[in-house]
Parts: structure tokens; sequence; C-alpha cells
């Protein structure tokens, strides 16, 4: 994810695809450290993150869409009474549900989920481990919970401290100022080559 991040800096996805010489080896250590100091939230659009932040304030297992929920007789142990009462739940929450839920910056990722069904475009959750169906139910939701929790872990970043962005602009400014050298440096070894133009 944090590659994917930093692949939206031109000046990082010129030091990825380079290859280095022994003069460009300057610029490379700058972009190094340009990507080791570098903003979590750098190139994300900052209204999304605003939102996500915002929205994960308030997110709790109870404000979850309800979903669909059907209910079958269980073949897991738990001896006669799971296989003679019909406590098995399976909840499913079909995707448009859980986008108009979702703040903006979680929609790419929940078809990623591992309980996708892509057949029925859902999200789709089963247990079994509880003698009341009500209790699975409920568990099911928080698996829901547990899984858009560690979603939001991993698109939405922690915001950056005022030491780490001010950081990041530096070596910012140098990465731009190292790559604007190396074009002169090449642009001169190439007019040396060709050498004084004749009349």
């Amino acid at each position: 994810m944090m590659l994917l991040k930093q692949l939206r800096c031109p000046v990082v996805r010129a030091a990825i695809y380079a290859r280095p010489t022994k003069q460009e080896t300057p610029f490379v250590h700058v972009i190094q450290r340009f990507v080791r100091h570098q903003a979590f939230d750098a190139g994300l659009d900052p209204e999304q993150l605003a939102e996500a932040r915002k929205w994960h304030q308030s997110l709790q297992p109870s404000s979850l869409p309800k979903g669909n929920t059907s209910f079958s007789r269980s073949s897991g142990p738990g001896g006669q009474h799971v296989n003679k009462t019909e406590s098995k739940a399976t909840t499913t929450w079909p995707i448009s549900q859980l986008l108009a839920f979702l703040p903006q910056q979680l929609h790419a990722g929940i078809r990623a989920s591992r309980y996708y069904s892509k057949r029925n475009d859902c999200i789709s959750i089963q247990a079994q481990t509880q003698r009341s169906r009500n209790a699975n139910e409920d568990e099911n939701h928080q698996k829901l919970f547990d899984e858009i929790q560690s979603l939001y872990n991993e698109v939405v970043p922690g915001e950056s401290s005022p030491d780490k962005a001010r950081k990041y602009e530096a070596l910012k400014k140098s990465a731009n100022e190292a790559r604007i050298r190396m074009k002169k440096t090449q642009s001169s070894k190439k007019h040396f080559r060709k050498g004084p133009s004749g009349d």
C-alpha cells in the first residue's frame, strides 16, 4: 500500500524506473531518504481522508447495516442441539448497501475482502459456533466490523506529525533539486559527446 502511494509521486517514479549510474548515485540516495521520510498521507485526497477519519470516530458494531440473515442447521460440533435446530447464521450485505455506508476512501478495498462473493456481489459471513441463532448473527456482525476496521487501518494512514511533514517537504525539495542537477549533467555529457559543431 505504501508503495502505491509513493508511486504517485513523479520524483519517486523516476528514481524507481531509472537505471542509476555512478554519477546518479547521490540522486538515488536523496530519493531513498525522501521515501523513508515521506508523509504517510502524501498523495492521498485530503478531503477523502478527513471524511474517513471523521466517519471512523463514530464507527461501532451497532452502527453497521443490518444485512440479510438466514438460518440453517449447523453441521459442526455441538451435539444433538446443533443438528436439530437452525442455529447456523448466514448474513449477507450487498456491496451497494455497504458502499452507501462506507466513506469513499474505503470503497476500492471492500471487494478485496475475504468474505466477498463475486457471484452475488456481496459480503457473505457465516457463524455456527454458538447454540443461539441470535448469538451467531451477532458474531457475523462482529466479523464484518473487524473486517472494516482492518480495511480502514490499511488504507487510511495516521495523520503525520508537523515534524514529519516538515522533513517530507524538505526532502521533496532536495529530491527535485537533485533531479534538475542530474538532468543538467546528462545534457552536458550529450553536448560534449557530440563535439563542437563545424561549419
